[in-house]
């Protein structure tokens, strides 16, 4: 797609594609808000400032939209067309690095009330393994916006996806 052809959409059209690429309703109006866009930029622009502002339920209701890093059930099944694109070195990892990444998880939820966030594209389960174990002995309003930080990263490279199948422009 381009900044032509998005620009063309109507406002649902827009919210749907955006909601793909961050799923916070309130997120996606506001840079709804701001088209047309003159460019892919403006939209990036846009996409992360508005990003920056998000307060803590925009944040939380973005993270909703992810399974939880090592979820082999959600990963096949809700997520299967994202998911296993941005997971795919999990889905191939070690069982015991499976098992290890789903209880790591289940503490971490139960710790902050929240799922783990990394932006998962390139990292192996060890390494996502590590990062995890690297994070959980944060407080809660440090892993919120370490969360929010990893968010906007998977925003960035799912807009650069959405709009390299075009001509970008």
């Amino acid at each position: 797609m381009n900044i032509s052809h998005f620009n063309s959409l109507d406002t649902e059209q827009q919210r749907q594609e955006l909601l793909a690429c961050c799923q916070c309703r309130g997120w996606a109006d506001a840079v709804i808000a701001d088209s047309p866009f003159d460019s892919f930029q403006d939209l990036v622009e846009s996409a992360e400032a508005h990003w920056a502002a998000a307060d803590e339920a925009q944040v939380l209701e973005a993270f909703q939209g992810h399974p939880q890093i090592g979820d082999l059930a959600a990963l096949r099944n809700k997520y299967a067309s994202t998911a296993s694109a941005e997971q795919g070195q999990v889905v191939e990892a070690d069982e015991a690095v499976l098992i290890a990444l789903g209880e790591r998880n289940r503490e971490y939820l139960d710790k902050f009330g929240f799922i783990f966030i990394v932006c998962a594209t390139g990292k192996s389960a060890v390494e996502m393994l590590g990062l995890l174990e690297a994070r959980i002995g944060n407080d809660r309003e440090t892993e919120l916006a370490n969360g929010a930080i990893e968010q906007g990263k998977i925003m960035r490279l799912r807009l650069n996806k959405r709009f390299t199948e075009g001509d970008g422009s």
